[in-house]
């Protein structure tokens, strides 16, 4: 059996990854750089339109303003599910929005903790890290 994809599909995966581009270019901070891979890198929910919109990034912009405070007050609101709200918890606390406790991480599947921990990786300096090498 062959998958092909249509092309309302195709469009959809591009402007994802252009929306991606945007919000890591308008990252002024090392940890606003951080939590923006982390977006992109999890993909499922910054294709909600409603965190696209909450962060400014729905209409597509030439030079994004991204609004990340925007994000915090609405958590609950954005349709999104338990995992997915635990995992933009710990993304706006590496901004410096909110206040998710680290015990979070146990409410994540094992995709969504490998980002976290790649993004906790470049908060501290280091991108290069193994995630699940032994120190």
């Amino acid at each position: 059996m062959q998958m092909t994809t249509t092309s309302t599909e195709t469009t959809e995966t591009a402007l994802l990854e252009l929306r991606g581009a945007r919000l890591i270019e308008s990252a002024t901070t090392e940890r606003e750089l951080a939590a923006a891979q982390a977006l992109v890198d999890e993909e499922t929910i910054l294709a909600h339109r409603s965190v696209l919109g909450a962060l400014g990034l729905l209409d597509l912009p030439e030079v994004a303003t991204v609004g990340w405070e925007g994000l915090m007050g609405r958590v609950y609101t954005l349709g999104l599910d338990a995992e997915e709200r635990a995992f933009l918890g710990l993304v706006l606390s590496m901004v410096g929005i909110g206040n998710t406790p680290l015990s979070t991480v146990s409410d994540l599947g094992e995709r969504r903790l490998s980002i976290i921990l790649r993004a906790i990786a470049r908060l501290a300096g280091n991108d290069t890290l193994a995630v699940g090498r032994r120190i």
